[in-house]
């Protein structure tokens, strides 16, 4: 039954994990249709022969057929789950460590799991000062739980005058499971029926499991989804640490899950209020939030009016930190003026180390509509240009582009700027960019269309570099009748149109989903340099699709674009 329960249970958790981007609209907090194809981990959804045989059955024969299981279980089976719940029952009431390592004794139905509970249990114990580690270190009953699980614990000479060095290494040998409670979930099996074991574990541990596997870069997705899902349904709240942990943990092993990500900021508005000293923690959750591209805009506005309230405390790089994530996440605050007045002038120049942080500093303030001339003239001077090679890392392609966004938003965006620009023969021009894998797919997918739409292949170019630090797809020309136009011959009244792929990484996923800040700050640069721009998003237009249906997808955009003249 309990199997049953937790089958229910993910069911309803992936069904309200899809989500979408349309196409249709750019403004932020304006609630999205939602398109299945996608899930939260940025790759198309599989689905196996026997989930495909589930999908067709009606919902009559799968809830009959799931209680006919349940009548035929073997007795033995029910006979050794009902050993098994009274172990389980033993451990909980357990009081002492004798009471704990006596349930090990003489009982067949005891598994691996009863020994990662007990094990966890006392390490727990051993965290509190609960209990001492000698008090069972030697204890034949421990050292068979101990092999039990794949650990090796020796035993001591049973001196009793230990020495400090004896001491020590006793620490050592039990230190694992009090603090790497990762070797003691991986040590029992594999990833599979690691996982399993999970729910045996308490919520600071689970918490340990998942910041130890973003330590070692372990991106295990059975042991990562069994961690989501038992830490989202734990009744018991995370703390500010913990929830930074967690939000680091997915950040760093590029894990989403949008019900953690919602208990995670739950918890975090909970207890926000109570931190008034230290702004490093708030600082790693706002980074984690912007890496993840994870949009909630209630825990940002409460991050906002933390950082307004406790300013003083803050470390500049927290608040720029706030900065690039709010950016990214095409998030402005309900108080922009007073973030504009208190935080961003409280930030110089002198602040950053390196010249890069300081231009991810003043492209963020571009993406917000905070950036002022001065700080567009601190970047776009020769001089910074000289200072950012000096940079550990020297100019970078990221850097170039972004200080091409920075250089066309001076000069298209920015009113009456009369500051330093660009020069021409710039090596700031020469960078090179392409497409990750996933996306040029769908770049292909649009371009094979269009050559079967459009007349000639001197009528549209793809590629594009707009010199404003991306890409154009996909570029065409049409006049008035929607008759389409070579690009090989002048023509002044010409509809330009400029089309973009956006894919899974173009958007910010959580509760708010929207365009992210880059990919509306790249469609207002081509919209005032006197482009018609058409977003293809990866929900609406899909490589698997017919090339009809692609065809007749590109049709429809191009006739709304003519009918809107």
């Amino acid at each position: 039954m309990l199997g049953l329960q937790r089958f229910a249970g993910t069911f309803v958790t992936q069904l309200y994990r899809r989500a979408a981007y349309s196409s249709n609209v750019r403004v932020a907090g304006v609630p999205l249709t939602t398109a299945g194809g996608q899930t939260d981990g940025g790759e198309p959804e599989s689905r196996t022969p026997a989930a495909e045989a589930v999908a067709k059955k009606p919902r009559g024969n799968m809830v009959a057929a799931a209680f006919e299981s349940l009548k035929n279980d073997n007795p033995k089976d029910e006979s050794k789950n009902l050993a098994s719940s009274k172990i389980d029952e033993r451990i909980i009431n357990a009081k002492t460590v004798n009471g704990l390592l006596a349930i090990t004794e003489n009982n067949t139905a005891f598994s691996r799991k009863h020994a990662l509970r007990i094990v966890s249990i006392l390490a727990e114990w051993s965290t509190l000062d609960r209990v001492k580690i000698s008090e069972f270190e030697n204890d034949t009953r421990f050292l068979r739980i101990c092999r039990m699980l794949g650990r090796t614990v020796p035993k001591s000479n049973g001196n009793n005058n230990k020495t400090v060095a004896d001491t020590n290494s006793a620490s050592k040998r039990i230190s694992g499971f009090r603090t790497d409670d990762l070797n003691t979930v991986l040590g029992v099996a594999g990833d599979d029926e690691a996982a399993k074991l999970i729910a045996s574990i308490s919520l600071p541990q689970m918490v340990k499991v998942m910041s130890t596997l973003a330590q070692r870069k372990r991106r295990s997705t059975p042991l990562l989804r069994s961690l989501a899902f038992n830490i989202s349904s734990a009744p018991e709240a995370l703390d500010l640490k913990q929830s930074a942990d967690v939000l680091y943990a997915m950040s760093t092993l590029n894990f989403q899950d949008s019900v953690l990500g919602a208990k995670v900021c739950a918890d975090v508005q909970t207890a926000l209020p109570k931190n008034v000293e230290k702004s490093a923690v708030v600082g790693s959750i706002i980074t984690s939030l912007g890496i993840l591209r994870y949009r909630d805009l209630d825990i940002l506005e409460s991050l906002t009016q933390w950082l307004l309230k406790n300013s003083e405390i803050c470390r500049p790089q927290d608040l720029s930190a706030y900065f690039l994530t709010s950016a990214l996440l095409n998030f402005k605050s309900a108080q922009l003026e007073e973030v504009s007045n208190k935080l961003v002038k409280s930030i110089v120049r002198e602040d950053f180390t390196k010249q890069s942080e300081w231009l991810s500093f003043v492209w963020s303030l571009t993406m917000l509509g905070l950036v002022e001339h001065n700080h567009l003239a601190s970047v776009l001077s020769a001089d910074f240009l000289e200072t950012l090679e000096k940079d550990k890392g020297g100019v970078t392609a990221t850097s170039k582009m972004r200080l091409l966004n920075l250089n066309s938003y001076a000069h298209l965006l920015a009113t009456d700027y009369k500051g330093p620009l660009l020069s021409a023969d710039s090596s700031v021009y020469q960078v090179p960019m392409a497409h990750p894998k996933s996306k040029q797919t769908l770049v292909n997918g649009m371009l094979d269309a269009l050559k079967s739409l459009l007349p000639a292949s001197n009528h549209f170019q793809s590629a594009v570099d707009s010199k404003m630090g991306f890409l154009i797809d996909a570029l065409c020309h049409f006049d008035a009748n929607r008759n389409p136009l070579p690009l090989d011959k002048e023509n002044p009244n010409a509809v330009r149109v400029a089309l973009m792929v956006i894919d899974f990484h173009d958007i910010c996923h959580g509760t708010h989903r929207s365009g992210s800040g880059v990919t509306n700050l790249t469609f207002d640069l081509l919209e005032k340099s006197g482009y018609h721009v058409i977003p293809v998003p990866y929900n609406e237009f899909s490589t698997s699709d017919k090339l009809l249906k692609r065809v007749q997808y590109l049709e429809a955009k191009f006739k709304a674009i003519a009918s809107s003249k």
